[in-house]
């Protein structure tokens, strides 16, 4: 047989979870077509001598749903072995829509997912209306990397209620109708499912709380009611609870979650899990429930981070502990050379260090509250501080921590922190892990992976551009738990199969997720070996100069989708064989 491409001396781990095995890899018209002994020609040969080659990653919950209409790349997921990614989710997207609310749902994208509002109004092609026409017009342009979308609620409930789509406002049995209407179009025309966000950290760029965050449950079951005799779909939740620390209420918030589950008669949901330090137990509380819940016959399956769900601060970023202080506002429109400057004015750093900060979320800010709280206790977020730096550390020893620093060299903690951003000339990045760290290290996280309803999730690619790169969730999730962990440390097969097969199959895709034949030519090759994490910088190649954090990562040879390589060495090549996948309309 001759071949367009094969991958020859690897080890392949294949996405089943069984052992890796020596073979080389045959493919041809965009499918494997021989797993084994590939003696035939091929115009492409890639050389995976001491390297592991992988199915290509499906990224279940991103947030590409505006930049896919500009950007080709669909980076950094694309750097990070991701090879499809679902988009639309926590409730937000920019379909179906209104010529009239365009800039309403651009507001609501910046508020709750962190992506510049000038970047989205200038980026942003539209040319649509409906969902199935969002799909169309996404479709047309060529991309690296396949993607699948999900239909947002707050969008569907704005298209569907216009200005009635407020928070607390109930919908009509009429709008419920036309919503469950026009998520089966959608479900017809091949999205993959709906997603729901009920999350109080959720705002818009006016500080307002999102228009389906408060949906009750006859809203909630009757668009679930939309997926009744279809043979695809999902529902995503997000919700936290209201991080509640009673038992009683948090089961009427999970009774009506899986109303919901339940009205859409056996298609799966998935839900965010995550510890929160407000209810430590409160993730126990959502597994028991999805446990139960799945016995009965409503799968309940729960998305997990690899890591602690943090944000990096700096003068850079979206965020850092000053943006309150009235002298820092002050200058914080100046270019970052000059605000250094006047930062290292030691008249301005005495004046600074002797304020209050002012108040930074409520109303007309899309800041959540939490903020506000953690500004107010210094030495308390210091002690969860800590550098970045050059090689990430996102499982650092607490006694590396800014406070301990502050301590052991006599300055104040908010001393430390101040000098801690002027480093590398104000580019340094600090980081402050909120979630999935409650103990100061990961061994919660590995209890949520290693749980049978885990699926790897929540890496937010393509928002809080400013605050986090979590679309490194891939590339951490192997060299972390696979390799460098030395408690806990995850069977690197069984990691592959997760976030390969696992999620593939979740979505329904049965076309892609394993080293097989007749499987898509979703393929990666990496150095595990040598598998790291870059420092994350900000880069300003967004629509209207925006700037958004980018990671890069070491050890991928290459990545192949469709069978064309469409990332070498850590960069693109010209390569777009991605398209829009339509779930219910695969050969596979």
């Amino acid at each position: 047989m001759s071949y367009d491409c094969k991958i020859v001396g690897g080890t392949v781990v294949d996405g089943t979870g069984r052992p890796g095995f020596r073979a080389d890899v045959g493919i041809k018209d965009g499918r494997i077509v021989e797993v084994g002994d590939c003696p035939g020609t091929a115009r492409r040969t890639i050389d995976a001598e001491g390297s592991m080659v992988t199915p290509g990653f499906t990224d279940i919950h991103t947030h590409y749903d505006g930049q896919v209409s500009w950007d080709e790349g669909m980076a950094p997921s694309s750097l990070h072995g991701v090879t499809t990614a679902v988009m639309g989710s926590c409730g937000v997207g920019f379909a179906p829509v209104r010529d009239s609310d365009h800039q309403r749902l651009i507001d609501l994208m910046e508020g709750v997912e962190d992506i510049p509002g000038s970047a989205l109004a200038e980026g942003i092609t539209w040319g649509w209306q409906t969902f199935p026409e969002y799909m169309d017009v996404i479709d047309a342009k060529p991309h690296t990397i396949d993607f699948a979308v999900q239909i947002p609620h707050d969008a569907l409930r704005m298209f569907v209620m216009g200005e009635r789509a407020l928070p607390n406002a109930p919908s009509t049995d009429d709008d419920v109708a036309e919503m469950k209407a026009l998520v089966r179009e959608a479900l017809e025309a091949g999205a993959v499912g709906f997603s729901t966000g009920r999350s109080d950290n959720h705002r818009t760029a006016q500080g307002q709380a999102t228009p389906a965050s408060e949906a009750t449950q006859r809203e909630l079951c009757g668009i679930a009611e939309a997926f009744h005799g279809l043979s695809h779909g999902v529902l995503q939740v997000v919700s936290d609870f209201d991080c509640l620390v009673t038992n009683e209420n948090f089961h009427a918030e999970f009774d009506m979650i899986e109303a919901m589950a339940k009205a859409s008669q056996g298609h799966k949901t998935s839900l965010s899990l995550m510890q929160r330090d407000q209810a430590p137990e409160q993730w126990r509380w959502i597994t028991e429930r999805a446990e139960k819940a799945t016995a009965a016959g409503t799968p309940i399956h729960l998305q997990v981070a690899p890591r602690p769900i943090g944000v990096l601060l700096g003068l850079e970023a979206t965020f850092h502990p000053f943006i309150g202080y009235p002298s820092y506002k002050a200058i914080s429109q100046l270019p970052r050379e000059q605000r250094v400057a006047r930062m290292r004015d030691p008249e301005f750093r005495t004046k600074l260090l002797t304020e209050k900060t002012d108040r930074v979320a409520g109303d007309g800010s899309s800041i959540p509250p939490l903020a506000d709280h953690l500004l107010a206790q210094v030495d308390m977020v210091a002690k969860r501080m800590y550098r970045l730096g050059e090689t990430p550390n996102y499982e650092p020893d607490p006694r590396s921590c800014l406070y301990a620093e502050a301590m052991a060299s006599g300055r104040t903690t908010l001393e430390m922190i101040y000098d801690a951003l002027l480093e590398d000339e104000g580019r340094a990045l600090l980081y402050f892990p909120l979630y999935n760290f409650t103990g100061l290290n990961l061994d919660v996280v590995h209890e949520m992976l290693t749980h049978p309803l885990a699926l790897p999730g929540l890496s937010d690619g393509g928002a809080h551009v400013g605050t986090i790169c979590d679309a490194s969730f891939p590339t951490y999730l192997m060299m972390h738990w696979g390799r460098d962990r030395e408690r806990g440390r995850i069977p690197i097969e069984k990691l592959v199969k997760m976030q390969a097969f696992d999620t593939a199959r979740y979505v329904g895709f049965h076309d892609r997720g394993a080293i097989a034949t007749d499987q898509r030519a979703d393929v990666n090759v990496i150095d595990f070996d040598n598998l790291q994490l870059g420092q994350p910088r900000l880069i300003g190649d967004l629509p209207a100069g925006g700037f958004r954090l980018m990671q890069p990562a070491h050890g991928y040879q290459a990545t192949l989708v469709h069978g064309e390589v469409i990332a070498e060495h850590g960069e693109l090549t010209d390569a777009r064989p991605g398209r829009l996948v339509r779930a219910g309309q695969l050969a596979g």
